[in-house]
Parts: structure tokens; C-alpha cells; sequence
């Protein structure tokens, strides 16, 4: 593959979806990744929740879009019956209303504009599916070191919204491994070890990429799908100077558990998104929580000059996270010993990624997934070819923005929505689920 069609920068489980996609499309892609293993970027670390609740029109119908691929996970791939693949578990998802999300009006009415399948839960029926919740309310989040931390605030969680069809994915790594390997059955390449120095270019158009080994691969399509490190290569091709939306690694740190003694929260749980202790979580195998940040204003984000040089370790963040779930599940244990993952996600300025051109000819971006776009990752890649091709054909993108079909549901959405121009939009919850 000295000289493929298109050089795809990233082997996760976005990159991997698009070299899926463009291979059957006939494009002859070669995926370069730094890193030893498909996968093991940002990717490796991910909560991979898939649920469908946003609070934009267009993130909802692209996530009930994206459902459908990890449902029939092993007919979208087509690979070998005995292929080992990730495996998607359907526990649901469980939103608790609160001031934050508005009481859940718009995931509400977007959902059933979509005909997205939700439920009203009363609290009663919160606590039945959960016995080890108490709902008082202990809004806003606090730290630890806030006197008021733990203290209810005198009012009762009035009840929760719950999408059936929400789970997640049990090996987050191993789906992009799928999807690059069904990738190499339509003649995709791959490369790992083999990292970007810098985008060539000339005639004003890119014309490939440089390697920390000196080699030069030479292609008229790159697409940056670098995760954290996409910033930095979208500095190196110089397409910054027309984003209005920026990206940078945000570090984030995940809690793993016990579930209280006597409750089988890997079978009987769900995942719980819960703004009033700012705190999401989901069943983890050997009958553990994880517990993530909703990112609320008390907590400082901590973001990273490069996606290589940043605090591995758990900090008093773990804490916080894990004491603040236990306002909520009083029977909570928390161990001595941390647990957990310390990674990196591509934030977003507003939480919503970018599938756009750029200002380079040639050069494409999926980034700023946010940590929120891996249940996207297959209709991501299905939008990211179309765009490659509506481009490559002559069309203006930014003038005349793609309008894309979501085959399985049956909509068409304006892909400028997803734009590098686009103005900040304030009806993102700017936080995340995994």
C-alpha cells in the first residue's frame, strides 16, 4: 500500500468504521496508528456506552441511527461465523430528571419525534428496579472538600426517563479490531507502529503524510481521525485558522467498584445517568460499577497540552467521583485500593464532534468525538465516506452541506450540523457518557 487512495489517521473505533466504509466503497485505504495494536488508543479506555437520549434533534437521530449497527453487530461486519467479536449488552438506560437536563422535555420529544422507544419512570419504579438507590437530592455537585458534601438539599428526585435499548459494548477494543479486520476483507491496509510527523502538501492540495521513520506515503485523501491527538495534526496540515470549533485532550478519570454486597448489579443493573450528583455508571463484568464525571461547573477539567505527556495516575478526583455515588447508593463500599481508568478523550469546544473538510483539499477530519461518539463510530464512517466522495466529486461542502441519509430509521440530516465552522451550540449539554 505505497500508494493508496486515502491514509486514515487512527485505528479507532471511528478510524476503523471509516476504513470499514470506504474500503466497501472501493476506496483503497491504508490506516496508519502510533500505537502497537488496533484500538489501543482512547478507544481502549472507553466506557463504549451505547444509549440514544440527546438533547439536539440531530444528536438523537444519529445515535438511534447508530444503535442498529452494534444490535446487528455481526451482519453489518459480515466476517466469519467464528470470528471472536465484541459483544453489545442491552441493559437500558435510566436518566434521572433533573433542573440540569431540563426535566428531560427535549430527549423526550426528540425520542419521539424519532420514534425512539422511552419510558416515564415514577421514583417508585426507579427504586424497584434499583433497591439500592436512595433518591434524595443533592444538587448542585459538590467536591469533597465543600462542608455541605452529602448533605441532601431538602427536595426528592421526582423520577427518571429509561431507553430500553441502551447498553453497551463489553470490549470496546475489540470492536474496532472487528471492524479493521472486515475492513481487510474489501482490501483495506493497516499499519501499526507507524507514526505522523507531518501532512505533505503541494499545489495547494495535501498530498500525504511523513513518518517518524522518514518514510513518506503519498495520497490524495487524508482523514484525521487522530482522537486526542487530532489537534496536533491538524496543526501540522495548518487547517486551524477557519475552526471556530476546537479540540483538546481532556483527561478523565473512571471508578470501578464493588456493587453492594447482595445485589446483582452486573445482571440486574443499567446504565444511570444521573446530572443531580453529576455522576453516569454502568455494569462492569465481575459485578462491579463504573462510575464517570457529568463534568459539573465544581469540578476543574484538566486538559492536556498533547495526548502523550499527562498524570496516568488517580488523583483526589477518584474519590469524589466514587463518594458522590454513594449519595446515592448508601450501601456503596468503597475500597482502599483505586480501581479504575485514567484516559484521554478529543473534547470538543461545545461536546459535538467534527466530520468536516477543512481548508486543505484532500484533508478531512473526524474529531472532537468528545468521548461521546463511540456508539456512533459505524454511522460516523457511513457519513465520513459519503462526505469523502461528495467532495472529491466537486461539491462545495461548506456552500451546499451534504444532506445524509440514516437508512435504518429513515431520516436525512444536514451534515453541516457537524461543520468546523459552525457556531458553538448552546443546546449541547457539554458533558459526556463515557
Amino acid at each position: 500500500m505505497s500508494n493508496p487512495d486515502a491514509i486514515i489517521i487512527g485505528t479507532g473505533v471511528i478510524g476503523a468504521a471509516i476504513a470499514f466504509e470506504m474500503a466497501k466503497a472501493g476506496w483503497k485505504t491504508l490506516s496508519l496508528d502510533r500505537n502497537a495494536q488496533v484500538g489501543h488508543g482512547s478507544t481502549a479506555g472507553s466506557c463504549a456506552i451505547i444509549r440514544m437520549h440527546y438533547s439536539t434533534f440531530d444528536g438523537t437521530a444519529f445515535a438511534w441511527e447508530g444503535y442498529h449497527y452494534w444490535h446487528d453487530w455481526a451482519d453489518y461486519l459480515g466476517l466469519p461465523k467464528d470470528a471472536d467479536l465484541a459483544q453489545f449488552r442491552q441493559t437500558g438506560c435510566l436518566v434521572m430528571k433533573t433542573e440540569a437536563n431540563g426535566h428531560l422535555e427535549k430527549h423526550m420529544k426528540y425520542s419521539a419525534e424519532l420514534n425512539c422507544p422511552y419510558e416515564e419512570w415514577s421514583a417508585e419504579q426507579v427504586q424497584d428496579r434499583l433497591p439500592i438507590y436512595a433518591l434524595d437530592s443533592f444538587a448542585p455537585a459538590k467536591r469533597l472538600d465543600d462542608p455541605d458534601f452529602g448533605k441532601p438539599n431538602g427536595r426528592r428526585m421526582g423520577g427518571a426517563v429509561f431507553w430500553p435499548q441502551a447498553g453497551y459494548v463489553t470490549d470496546p477494543a475489540l470492536s474496532a479490531q472487528n471492524l479493521l479486520d472486515a475492513a481487510k476483507r474489501h482490501g483495506a491496509a493497516v499499519r501499526t507502529g507507524a507514526e505522523v510527523v507531518e501532512i505533505l502538501q503541494a499545489d495547494g492540495r495535501v498530498q500525504g503524510v511523513k513518518l517518524a521513520s522518514g518514510e513518506e506515503i503519498r495520497a490524495l485523501v487524508v482523514i484525521n481521525v487522530a482522537g486526542p491527538g487530532s489537534s496536533i495534526i491538524n496543526r501540522m496540515a495548518g487547517v486551524l485558522d477557519d475552526m471556530t470549533i476546537e479540540t483538546r485532550p481532556l483527561r478523565q478519570e473512571v471508578v470501578h467498584v464493588p456493587a453492594p454486597e447482595g445485589f446483582d448489579f452486573e445482571t440486574l443493573g443499567t446504565i444511570v445517568s444521573d446530572s443531580d450528583i453529576a455522576c453516569y455508571c454502568r455494569p462492569e463484568h465481575g459485578n462491579h460499577i463504573l462510575i464517570g464525571s457529568e463534568d459539573p461547573e465544581c469540578d476543574p477539567h484538566q486538559w492536556c497540552e498533547d495526548d502523550m505527556h499527562y498524570d496516568r495516575d488517580f488523583t483526589d478526583q477518584w474519590t469524589t467521583q466514587a463518594m458522590r455515588y454513594a449519595q446515592r447508593v448508601p450501601s456503596l463500599g468503597i475500597p482502599s485500593r483505586m480501581r479504575g481508568v485514567v484516559d484521554l478523550y478529543d473534547a470538543s469546544t461545545d461536546w459535538i464532534p467534527i466530520y468536516d473538510k477543512s481548508s486543505l483539499p484532500g484533508f478531512y477530519m473526524a474529531c472532537g468525538t468528545s468521548g461521546n461518539q463511540y456508539k456512533n463510530a459505524p454511522i460516523a464512517g457511513k457519513l465520513m465516506a459519503a462526505l469523502v466522495a461528495y467532495c472529491e466529486g466537486g461539491a462545495d461542502h461548506d456552500a451546499r452541506p451534504l444532506q445524509f441519509d440514516l437508512p435504518y430509521i429513515g431520516r436525512t440530516i444536514d451534515a453541516g450540523f457537524y461543520s468546523r465552522k459552525r457556531p458553538v451550540n448552546e443546546e449541547s449539554s457539554f458533558s459526556v457518557l463515557g
